[in-house]
């Protein structure tokens, strides 16, 4: 059987298969979404922070653009124990912990809010509504009246897991694909069994655990790069991988110039997990912003609450170009980057592994 003719490509309909992470926080654009499934692969689009309606605008947006397979990506999980409890008092309080950040990057301090975030519940009756190919969920399981409407849709699901345990959750939930993504992976850990230090498996360890162990169309992802990388996990059992960093390297992502720059500069040899940005852990590479949290005594708050207060800082950062204040999200498997174009990308990951099967 050909490299690109898995359980996951069959699965999903695709020519092969590479996934693109989808992005969160305004990362993730329709225009990569679309060059990736149009390529062979499978877009993807980190929705989580979007209001129901625009979910819905944006699946047609893509269906629009591509008749190919496509996924949409909400977290379970939308808030942290204590999360969502901001009355005035404690609105003022916070607001104070930051106030010294906020001053050195001359930014305006936020209104008190009427919604911290965006809720789960109605998120994915818009996605249920318009129909994706696939859903992915990270931080949890949906209940089961949501699997069942996206079996009575024909959405995929996919669920992403960070422990053997996780997995099998996942998968006896009745969810269509597990994601097994390692420590090793950019962004967040996207834990739910246990807090996200207790969590932390690689990738290769994981993926080998869950193909001993569970029958299931299985994708890795983290601290994959190239199509070394790719080679290598499929032996391990893997059927597909998920490609986050080196598809947000690209030019066709939302992220910052200035962040791509860096993912392609000695700084991603060094990466660290922390919850200095969100009040959730993610890999990122350190910086100054990650480091003064560290040392101011109350932080960070619970997600979305420190996300929230951090928003303003983090826009601030990005229109000036201010590397130690932006979030410099990447994975281990930054320095294998070659490729600023997401067709040039596809195309070297295809032709490579064409040559190492």
């Amino acid at each position: 059987m050909s490299w690109n003719q898995t359980r996951v490509s069959e699965r999903l309909n695709i020519q092969y298969p590479i996934i693109q992470g989808p992005f969160g926080g305004g990362l993730s654009t329709l225009e990569l979404l679309t060059i990736v499934s149009n390529s062979g692969g499978m877009g993807s689009y980190g929705a989580h922070i979007l209001a129901p309606d625009d979910i819905i605008a944006l699946v047609a947006a893509a269906r629009q653009r591509t008749d190919k397979a496509f996924n949409i990506n909400l977290w379970v999980s939308d808030h942290d124990a204590h999360g969502l409890d901001l009355d005035p008092a404690s609105f003022e309080r916070y607001l104070k912990l930051f106030k010294p950040f906020y001053d050195q990057l001359g930014v305006e301090y936020p209104d008190y809010p009427q919604n911290i975030s965006q809720r789960f519940e109605e998120q994915v009756e818009a996605v249920i509504e318009a129909a994706p190919p696939v859903l992915s969920f990270v931080f949890g399981i949906p209940d089961k009246k949501v699997l069942q409407a996206c079996k009575q849709r024909d959405i995929i699901t996919m669920g992403a897991a960070t422990t053997f345990d996780e997995a099998r959750a996942i998968t006896e939930a009745g969810i269509d694909i597990v994601l097994a993504t390692g420590f090793e992976a950019g962004g967040h850990r996207v834990a739910f069994l246990k807090p996200a230090e207790q969590s932390l498996v690689g990738t290769y360890t994981l993926v080998r655990q869950i193909d001993h162990s569970l029958d299931v169309p299985l994708i890795a992802a983290g601290g994959i790069a190239d199509a070394r990388g790719i080679a290598a996990i499929q032996t391990a059992g893997a059927h597909a991988v998920q490609m986050g960093t080196a598809f947000l390297a690209c030019r066709e992502s939302g992220t910052s110039d200035e962040h791509k720059q860096v993912l392609f500069s000695d700084k991603a040899h060094n990466t660290v997990l922390s919850r200095n940005y969100t009040g959730r852990l993610a890999r990122f590479i350190p910086d100054e912003f990650i480091e003064a949290i560290d040392k101011t005594e109350g932080l960070p708050l619970p997600f979305p609450l420190h996300s929230f207060f951090v928003a303003p800082i983090k826009a601030a950062a990005k229109a000036a170009g201010n590397a130690g204040f932006s979030s410099h999200y990447a994975g281990q498997g930054a320095p294998l980057l070659k490729h600023r174009d997401a067709d040039a990308l596809m195309s070297a990951l295809v032709e490579e592994l064409d040559c190492l099967n």
